[in-house]
């Protein structure tokens, strides 16, 4: 068991019923949890707010929760704010996990209106309760399919948040989806290539694996860039089912969610951002380096500041990552 040698904060626990994921065609609850970090000594009030978004398969209360042999984010935080490294901040730990196993934190009549439920609902819960964040105090930080959320976020509302960091965040989709279609289609075809019977059986497995969790992933993603509300759940993919042949239109359409080319045109709005930290590992075994890089020499091109790293390590196990990110959102939107 790890010893605690920093004071520790408190974590609240707030409930949400949420208005915009009402109706969602995963029949998903619209009751949502958040954690809530204040840092010791402070009652919330007048600080920073920082809202992480999580990694897929995951949801907010996991990066609050015990952690074996490591750090779990409040200790972090702990250790971070009482060595003086990081500035104060309230921390918001929202959950947005899903049927489908997680979230790309974007509006979806599948999964529910999550960008919605964050801008609109969250934020005003966690800032009204602990008197925190607000115009130009607010931030937005995650891993992976939270790293795309921050990416996404920064992008389509600087108007709300103040600054961003994605670790490792999806971008770059040619190489990070395309090469999971094939494996997508061979687990469909045992069920048919039917989604409904292939859901229908991983739900009710007792032992899953990471076989599993990768198509479930693909659906995820289908259910967040190309839901079509005339299929079962919303769920179709950009590909033929026999000949794994990209289907222009729906492929399309998840590339319009692609950071590596939403940067090409709205750019402009991280630029009105305090902060934006851009990191990914030179390892990551799902590719995202390539995209990252790209969204980096976009954001060069077109002289927008910005915090770019890489470092020698892949996409799992980077939490300890996040001593650069969060120390550097904390002082930009203490300033």
């Amino acid at each position: 068991m790890r010893k605690t040698t920093h004071a520790p904060g408190t974590i609240h626990r707030l409930t949400i019923d949420s208005k915009a994921l009402a109706g969602n065609l995963l029949g998903d609850p619209t009751e949502r949890v958040v954690d809530v970090y204040v840092p010791h000594g402070h009652s919330g009030e007048g600080l920073p707010l920082l809202v992480d978004l999580v990694g897929y398969t995951a949801g907010g209360p996991a990066h609050t929760a015990w952690k074996a042999f490591t750090e779990n984010v409040p200790e972090r935080l702990d250790r971070l704010i009482g060595e003086g490294k990081m500035k104060p901040a309230v921390v918001a730990f929202p959950d947005c996990f899903s049927r489908l196993g997680g979230n790309q934190y974007v509006n979806s009549p599948v999964l529910g209106n999550y960008e919605d439920f964050l801008i609109e609902e969250m934020l005003a819960a966690v800032e009204q309760k602990f008197v925190c964040g607000g115009t130009g105090k607010r931030g937005v930080f995650g891993k992976s399919s939270g790293g795309f959320g921050a990416l996404v976020h920064a992008m389509r509302h600087p108007d709300v948040w103040a600054a961003a960091a994605s670790h490792s965040g999806d971008a770059g989709f040619e190489h990070l989806y395309l090469p999971e279609f094939p494996n997508t289609l061979r687990a469909l075809a045992k069920h048919d290539n039917v989604i409904e019977k292939w859901l229908n059986a991983f739900e009710g497995k007792i032992k899953l694996d990471g076989k599993d969790t990768m198509v479930l992933m693909i659906l995820c993603q289908a259910a967040s860039f190309d839901p079509d509300p005339g299929a079962y759940l919303g769920l179709r993919l950009p590909v033929t089912p026999d000949t794994c042949e990209i289907i222009p239109e729906r492929w399309e359409n998840w590339l319009k969610w692609d950071p590596a080319i939403m940067v090409k045109t709205q750019g402009a709005s991280i630029g009105k951002l305090k902060a934006f930290y851009l990191e990914c590992g030179t390892e990551d075994q799902y590719n995202i380096l390539y995209g990252t890089r790209r969204i980096h020499k976009e954001l060069e091109a077109q002289g927008i500041a910005h915090r770019y790293e890489e470092f020698p390590d892949n996409h799992s196990g980077v939490d300890y990552r996040m001593d650069l990110s969060l120390p550097y959102l904390a002082e930009a939107l203490s300033a």
